[in-house]
């Protein structure tokens, strides 16, 4: 059906070559569009939605039960949304409170899904090596990195926290300015933490591969098929109707598109960009040799890897909410934001400050109105969901997805007893007051970010106190 990039257009602001999907397609090549639905069809189980989510619960139903006739349904191609665009952070971060999910289960259980989610980054990279998936893997670890006085507080917090939560000592590890410069040299790095518990890895690849393993299994893709309506046992397509005792919504971020949808999980942006590949000169004064993923310990936080090919890629909320909750899936940004993201590089490290940006984009994630990851069926309709990772999916995926399979073939298993199964979530507020209040939260913690480093604060700014509590997070 020929080429996707035909159907995506590359804009470019400020110079900078902006959108068209992402980097990581850039650099290897868009995929051929699979063929749409070709009119209505019946199977065991129908997937709605293409990206981690879906691609991996096709893959643990089919590995555990190959008979089963399983039928995706993707408006664009398998790995279009944020599942191709994100930071390639494979870590055993978890969105959303853990009291929040304590409520229900106890301490326990979050420490036993805190634990689910670290053997969750080893069993992604298991199964890349199993199916022959070249993703650019690289397990070494997380960075978060302080860098001024009431982010080293946090910093401290974070690992009382994690102990708290039953983090062994080699889990989350204290590094000294001196231990943080000898893997990665950050301008006004006062401290750092490590955790083994992450891979860095090129999303698009590992996305592009997994779908291609489930397809070998046996599952169906219909791509440029667009679902509108969701009802027990039923996908409505634009191209002909889905029924399987079993309907999956695996849309995250797009679930707004859904009939009936569009207060459930509000669809976030977050924008990257993507450096020329640094020369030997400032690769000496940067360090990182290794391939460490880093964050921060700001209120607007940022994301970043070391690509495989030598390049820096950072990410960060651009415009976090566009009102009605609209999508801007053909992934271009602002240009303020390509600046803010520049700013914060060249900030970060100085030595990259003539270095070109080689590409910017965006995506789409979701987030719940309690911040906190989910994964229901019901058993008595047959509709499922798993979602609302907040930004921190790309590992989550694999879990959610291996627990819906279990919750689908109907197994009481230590995955599906976890305290995000079966959660039930207020929706969001009607607009005006969804946008008036995401906009809000955004500008206090740019606000509280600020506060901190121009007044050396000695703590969290109250400004980002307040955000927290009108947010709910």
């Amino acid at each position: 059906m020929g080429n996707a990039m035909n159907r995506v257009d590359t804009t470019a602001r400020g110079g900078v070559p902006n959108g068209g999907v992402s980097y990581w397609y850039s650099s290897t090549e868009l995929p051929k569009y699979r063929p749409p639905l070709p009119g209505d069809r019946e199977a065991d189980v129908c997937i709605v939605g293409a990206g981690f989510t879906g691609l991996w619960t096709a893959y643990y139903l089919k590995r555990e039960q190959p008979d089963l006739r399983i039928v995706m349904l993707e408006k664009e191609f398998a790995g279009f949304g944020a599942s191709g665009r994100n930071g390639g952070w494979l870590s055993s971060e978890l969105a959303g409170s853990r009291p929040g999910y304590a409520s229900t289960h106890g301490r326990q259980g979050v420490v036993d899904l805190l634990r689910a989610m670290r053997a969750a980054v080893d069993e992604v990279v298991a199964v890349a090596s199993a199916e022959g998936i070249e993703a650019d893997i690289v397990k070494d670890g997380l960075l978060h990195v302080a860098r001024n006085q009431a982010q080293v507080a946090r910093l401290h917090d974070s690992l009382e926290f994690e102990r708290e939560w039953g983090a062994e000592p080699d889990d989350f590890r204290l590094l000294s300015r001196d231990e943080l410069d000898g893997r990665v040299v950050v301008a006004d790095a006062r401290a750092g933490t490590f955790s083994p518990h992450c891979a860095r890895v090129q999303p698009a690849k590992l996305v592009q591969g997994l779908a291609s393993a489930v397809e070998r299994m046996g599952v169906t893709i219909y791509e440029q098929t667009t679902v509108s309506d969701i009802t027990p046992q039923t996908a409505r397509t634009d191209r002909g109707t889905v029924r399987a005792p079993i309907v999956l919504r695996c849309l995250e971020g797009f679930t707004a598109s859904i009939k009936g949808q569009r207060r459930n999980w509000l669809p976030m942006n977050s924008s990257m960009i993507v450096t020329d590949p640094l020369p030997a000169s400032v690769k000496a004064q940067i360090g990182w040799c290794g391939a460490e993923l880093l964050g921060d310990f700001a209120h607007a936080y940022m994301y970043a890897q070391r690509t495989a090919d030598d390049r820096i890629a950072l990410g960060g909320r651009g415009i976090p909410y566009r009102y009605g909750s609209r999508t801007d899936d053909r992934g271009a940004t602002q240009e303020w934001t390509i600046e803010a993201l520049t700013g914060l590089l060249h900030d970060m490290f100085p030595a990259v400050r003539d270095i070109p940006i080689a590409q910017a984009w965006c995506g789409v994630l979701g987030v719940p109105r309690d911040w906190c990851a989910t994964v229901v069926l019901d058993q008595s309709t047959g509709l499922g969901t798993a979602g609302g990772y907040v930004g921190s999916g790309l590992t989550t995926t694999n879990l959610a997805g291996r627990t819906l399979a279990d919750l689908v073939l109907r197994r009481d298993t230590e995955l599906t007893r976890l305290p995000w199964v079966g959660r039930r979530v207020r929706p969001w507020e009607p607009e005006p007051l969804r946008w008036l209040g995401v906009q809000a939260m955004y500008t206090l913690y740019r606000a509280a970010d600020r506060r901190e480093y121009k007044r050396e604060l000695p703590a969290t700014s109250k400004i980002a106190r307040v955000a927290n509590m009108i947010t709910g997070r």
